[in-house]
Formats: C-alpha cells, structure tokens, sequence
C-alpha cells in the first residue's frame, strides 16, 4: 500500500540504506520505511538534510517529494525525468489534444467535483439536491463558470457563514491546504505513471504553475478532503497538528468505489489519471471519475489514521 510520509520535526536527516528511506537526528535513527511502500514524501520541517540518493531513489519509483512552505501549501514538487514507457507519444497526444476535448473533459470533471460537493452537504444535514442540478447544468469548457456557483455556496453551507477560503489562514483553511497538498501529491504521481506531463493542464494554464495539470485533476476528490477536515474539527482538531495530518495522509486508503470495483483513491487516481491519456490518444472524452461515497463513508473519513510521520 503507498503511503504518504510526512517530515514535519525540525533538525532530521533522510537518507537511503538497503532498500529503507531512514529518518535520523543527531546521527541516531528515528525511523525507516521500505522505498516500495512510499507513494509521496512531503517536507515542511526547518533544517531539513537529504542524501542526493533520496531524490535518485525517490524519482527512480516516481514518488513526487513536495516541498511546503509555513502554510503547508506546496511550493516545489521534485519530479523524475523519466516515466511511462509511452511517456514520448502520450506527452505528444497531450500537447496536441484539440480545445474541445479538452473542454468536454474540463466539463467532466467539474460536473464530478459539483457532484462530490453536493455529496458531501447532504451527508452533513445540508441541502445537496441542488448540486446535481448544476453538475446536470455544466456545459463544454464550463463558460458560465458553475464550478465558482457552486463553490459560493458550498462553503457557507459546509463551513458555516463567516467561513473564507483563505490560503494565508490558520484553522480549517490550513488543514485544508496541507489535505490539497497530499491530493496533489497522490495525483502527480499517478500522472508521472501515466506518461502525462504536469504543466500542460486542461484548464489551469497559469505559465507559473508547473502542476496545473495535477491541479486540474484533484478537483474531483477536493470535497473528500473537506469532509475529513469537517470531521477533525469536530472531533476538536483545530490545527496542522501530528494526529491532524496522520488523518488527512489517509485518504489515499479511502476505498472509492469504480469500474472494477472497489479500491484506495490512491489505486483509483491512477485509473483517472490513465483514462485520461487513453482520451488523449483516441481523441474521445472518457473519463473514470471517482463514484460518490456513502454518507456513513464519509462521517469515517480521517477516524482511523494509517498515515507515516516523522
């Protein structure tokens, strides 16, 4: 199973030896974890020291090393030089898709991410009837911008009414931005293994974003973080804490149910990620989108954490 390792005590040392990723203070080790296990590293600890062959071994199995900054939002995301065995024709298929397939997937996958929203309200006690309404509504490229409709309601709805989507902010806005950094993590990975590269989005195309691929991509399972966030608030997490971010590096186990059945979103963004490249190459809009959870799924989220921290 991969895991999210997450290095956030300050003064630690990584380094490779037999196989392991070994976590040391002060010459001492603290930790280790088999490389084969490890689906993303993210860093936000002061004095943070690497051996050069943690970014070798790391990018030899494709596992994204995300840098944070102080609120927890990534600000590097070290990426391998080779992927996919078809990396060469699938980045071409990519560069060459035709506006409006990329419209048709960008409507796709807002309609996903509205659905998802929706979902989520309902399982709170809250009206989400309306949400499939305007995932029905989402026309090719999303020119009446339903994705930000839907989003004003959203989080007065989810979060209460004094609530700000406010990245600089401490609170439920920082514990959402470190679960948006694990999502991405778990998405470029699955994009490096796609044979697709992460600058080229489909509708994100900020030329300073290096991952506005990956940022187009997690907007599906975006409302499954905000549940688990809902959750530890109420359980009364109400900062980045260790047991805080044990949580939220959980959901790449959160089995999501899909075409061959039932699997952890880490397996199931994989599939996402390939059906997009299938589409691609064939020039067709088909994509495996996440199904939507249960109501009691979704009150589990983040209850019983399988994250890896140091």
């Amino acid at each position: 199973m991969d895991r999210i390792v997450d290095i956030s005590s300050d003064g630690l040392h990584l380094a490779i030896y037999r196989g392991f990723l070994t976590v040391s203070r002060g010459g001492e080790e603290q930790g280790r974890i088999a490389l084969d296990d490890i689906g993303a590293l993210i860093v936000h600890a002061h004095g943070t020291t690497w051996s050069n062959h943690v970014f070798v071994k790391m990018a030899e199995r494709g596992v994204p090393v995300v840098l944070c900054g102080p609120n927890h939002a990534p600000v590097s995301v070290v990426w391998p030089l080779e992927g996919h065995y078809a990396q060469g024709a699938r980045l071409r298929a990519q560069i060459d898709a035709p506006r409006p397939l990329q419209k048709q997937l960008w409507r796709k996958i807002v309609a996903a991410k509205i659905r998802m929203q929706g979902q989520v309200l309902a399982a709170n006690g809250q009206e989400g009837g309306a949400f499939e309404m305007l995932a029905r509504k989402v026309r090719s490229g999303d020119p009446d911008n339903t994705e930000a409709q839907a989003a004003r309601r959203y989080w007065k709805a989810l979060f209460g009414p004094e609530f700000y989507r406010d990245q600089d902010a401490d609170g439920a806005n920082a514990l959402l931005n470190y679960g948006y950094t694990v999502l991405r993590a778990i998405l470029s990975r699955a994009i490096c293994a796609s044979g697709l590269h992460p600058t080229i989005g489909i509708f994100h195309s900020n030329r300073a974003n290096a991952f506005a691929l990956a940022d187009d991509l997690v907007e599906p399972y975006r409302p499954l973080i905000d549940q688990l966030v809902l959750n530890l608030i109420s359980g009364g997490e109400s900062s980045v804490s260790r047991d805080a971010k044990r949580a939220l590096t959980s959901i790449s186990t959160f089995d999501l149910e899909g075409g061959p059945g039932i699997s952890p979103l880490s397996v199931q963004a994989g599939r996402f990620v390939h059906s997009l490249a299938v589409s691609f190459e064939t020039g067709e809009a088909k994509l495996e989108l996440p199904s939507l959870p249960s109501f009691l799924e979704l009150s589990g989220l983040g209850r019983q954490p399988v994250g890896e921290e140091a």
